[in-house]
């Protein structure tokens, strides 16, 4: 009998490394037999068919239990106050770490993909996740609502989420910005709600360049560029500018690009503002438009794995489901790369997770499939980060 399509994706991760990190935090510590590399298996795989509750996914463990041996999980018996005790005990760190070298592997293994520009380019956002605050008595955000931030560096040549920091849903976005690890050279890109110029003026001091989208209520005056361009590449003026209130000058001292696109698609003029003179101005209105991916990748953690309902109550074990999920993201991510498949993440996702039970191995299973490389048309045009 072949392999589990769970064991095959196991077979995937590099163990060893995980071992370093659980010996560094001393997971487990006064631990007989669930482990924490049993955790991590059990946790991804109810991450990849979808369990809603810790109740769902120990029911599934028990009516599959002769099988847990052959699909990684070792010879162990999965129980709901195991899991849950694990879950909020065991130091999230373990998770949080390995889910960054998992990052790592996936963006080396992404980074010969085809786009159209030669650099870093990254894009910066949050996404809220609601709680109850009765029940996550510790994720305070409203009056009567609880919650939490996940912030999210996302590169949009790998598709792969690079920095990620998980804060109380009532911190201010612009906070987040102290967090992420800034590259020389790279480009950061952020919608409106990242406005703090102190904070763009320092990704400047690094070396560093940023583009954002104008807000309406900024005042400057103009160095060069005044006239209008003839609308070529739907650029309408490109212009060398210089805050003028006295806050704004002495928080960013320096000059600003600003760059006027008009839309066809959405019939409407977008001016963005950045501190890069080299890159085309056509070029500042394409990157501004793939920061839309990195909502596309929340929208598709929450949609296909499991971020929006959790099996432990504890801020622990909130985050250790979390850093699993990314950790799961990445795995379907490498398991494309490595088997070869040339499909999106919506297709690996769709099929192995529907497949873990099955022992035929993972390169026939989308060879059994329509030569299109389409499995749903309407879906994949709303989730699918590889058009």
């Amino acid at each position: 009998m072949g392999k589990y399509v769970f064991r095959q994706l196991v077979d995937l991760l590099p163990h060893r490394v995980f071992d370093r990190i659980v010996e560094k935090y001393q997971g487990n510590k006064y631990v007989r037999s669930f482990t924490c590399w049993n955790q991590l298996l059990v946790m991804m795989f109810a991450q990849l068919i979808g369990c809603g509750s810790l109740r769902e996914l120990i029911l599934f463990c028990t009516a599959h239990k002769a099988k847990t041996k052959w699909l990684g999980f070792g010879d162990i018996s999965v129980s709901r106050s195991n899991l849950s005790k694990a879950n909020q005990q065991r130091d999230y760190r373990i998770f949080e770490e390995f889910a960054y070298h998992l990052v790592g592997i996936a963006q080396s293994k992404r980074i010969n993909r085809i786009f159209e520009l030669k650099g870093k380019f990254y894009a910066f956002d949050s996404t809220t996740i609601d709680l109850c605050l009765s029940i996550f008595w510790w994720a305070t955000f409203r009056k009567h609502k609880g919650g939490v931030k996940v912030h999210t560096l996302f590169d949009v040549v790998t598709q792969i989420p690079t920095f990620f920091h998980i804060s109380a849903a009532n911190v201010h976005d612009v906070k987040a910005m102290d967090e992420i690890p800034y590259e020389q050279n790279a480009y950061y890109i952020f919608d409106k709600g990242y406005y703090d110029w102190s904070r763009l003026y320092n990704i400047s001091t690094l070396q560093a360049y940023f583009i954002i989208r104008e807000k309406d209520n900024i005042q400057y005056e103009i160095i060069e560029g005044d006239e209008v361009l003839d609308g070529k590449d739907n650029i309408l003026f490109d212009q060398r500018i210089r805050l003028t209130t006295y806050t704004a000058k002495k928080r960013f001292p320096g000059e600003l690009r600003r760059i006027g696109f008009y839309s066809e698609e959405y019939h409407r003029t977008f001016v963005y503002l950045t501190n890069n003179w080299e890159i085309s101005a056509k070029n500042v209105a394409l990157l501004y438009k793939y920061r839309w991916q990195v909502e596309l990748f929340f929208k598709w953690l929450k949609q296909h794995l499991q971020i929006k309902r959790f099996w432990g109550t504890s801020e622990n074990a909130v985050r250790i489901q979390i850093y699993t999920a990314i950790s799961t993201y990445c795995l379907v991510a490498i398991a494309e790369h490595d088997y070869g498949l040339d499909r999106s993440m919506f297709d690996v996702l769709r099929v192995v997770s529907n497949s873990l039970l099955d022992t035929m191995p993972i390169r026939e299973l989308f060879g059994n499939l329509e030569a299109d490389k389409t499995i749903c048309d309407e879906t994949q045009q709303q989730i699918d980060f590889d058009c």
